[in-house]
């Protein structure tokens, strides 16, 4: 049996006019192991993930999660999957360890067994020494970690994560790639959304492209992948030291402009792959200061979408 298997997934949402499409009669069939998930917001990737979670009804269609309905067995998938959503809601003044051994228990662990668990999931994430900080202190990456802990703290089946990379560091970032393919080596599945083709394809050659609710490509991402690099691909990196960073920019072949912000450097970059891969051994390296956050915009990946349209 496949993983997951929608047919004829169709969401609509009330509104004028009809409302909204999110996803319109979408079929597929997902193996296990690590699936990407990727497109730009607004493609369905978010709404996709919730029915397959049973957190929300199709207009239309059917899917299952582990053979189990969504529309049937909500509860039950529930227990069996852990879920890192792309948006959080993380109690301010709560520490990490407070929050994930909470849900730990709630997952149904018991309390000692959830604290155990809580430090063990929080040391993998790279949160130990911050993990009696409360969570309002937290940057954008270490709330993305903290979120990350807690699908991971019950020992689900599956792992559904929406954008899981988005905020992070380079090192984070690295951290957490190494994280999700080590879950899959130790037969665990991952769904990972991003409009990010370059992370998804550092964790994963399977690959779903969605756009407008449909899926317009699946199957090996080194098929696709050429035709994103025919485009220049834009890297919002926020940094302590902007100017230092953008003059060592300036000696790299594959970068194709810059633009400085007040903390942070937009860069035009026509080789993502080796953009990225420097930039987090620079990253490393503290040679250019602390890199805090990197970011890519959804405009990279709507060349490729309109090609595959055509």
């Amino acid at each position: 049996m496949p993983l997951i298997a929608t047919e004829n997934l169709t969401k609509r949402y009330p509104g004028p006019g009809g409302g909204v499409l999110a996803l319109d009669a979408l079929s597929v069939e997902i193996e296990p192991g690590i699936v990407g998930l990727v497109g730009a917001n607004g493609a369905g990737k978010s709404t996709l993930l919730r029915i397959l979670l049973g957190l929300l009804a199709p207009t239309s269609g059917r899917a299952s999660v582990l053979d189990l309905d969504t529309a049937a067995h909500g509860a039950r998938i529930r227990e069996r999957v852990g879920y890192m959503p792309e948006h959080d809601v993380l109690p301010p003044d709560l520490s990490a360890t407070d929050l994930v051994a909470h849900l730990a228990e709630m997952s149904g662990l018991p309390r000692t067994a959830a604290r155990e668990r809580t430090a063990d999931v929080l040391r993998h994430v790279g949160l130990f020494e911050e993990r009696y900080r409360p969570i309002g202190g937290y940057s954008t990456g270490m709330r993305q970690r903290v979120k990350l802990a807690q699908a991971l703290v019950h020992d689900p089946e599956l792992l559904i994560l929406d954008e899981p990379l988005s905020g992070m560091d380079p090192i984070a970032r690295r951290r957490t790639i190494r994280l999700i393919k080590e879950w899959a080596r130790e037969g665990k599945s991952v769904l990972v959304s991003s409009h990010i083709l370059h992370e998804i394809e550092a964790m994963t050659s399977s690959i779903l492209l969605i756009n407008n609710g449909r899926i317009l490509a699946e199957g090996d991402v080194h098929q696709i992948r050429e035709l994103i690099d025919e485009h220049p691909h834009s890297v919002h990196v926020r940094a302590a030291q902007p100017r230092e960073l953008a003059r060592d920019f300036l000696t790299r072949d594959d970068v194709l402009s810059l633009k400085l912000e007040l903390d942070a450097i937009v860069v035009e970059t026509s080789k993502p792959d080796s953009f990225y891969r420097y930039l987090t051994e620079l990253a490393a390296s503290g040679k250019a200061g602390e890199i805090t956050e990197v970011t890519s915009p959804d405009d990279n990946l709507q060349a490729v979408f309109k090609y595959l349209v055509k």
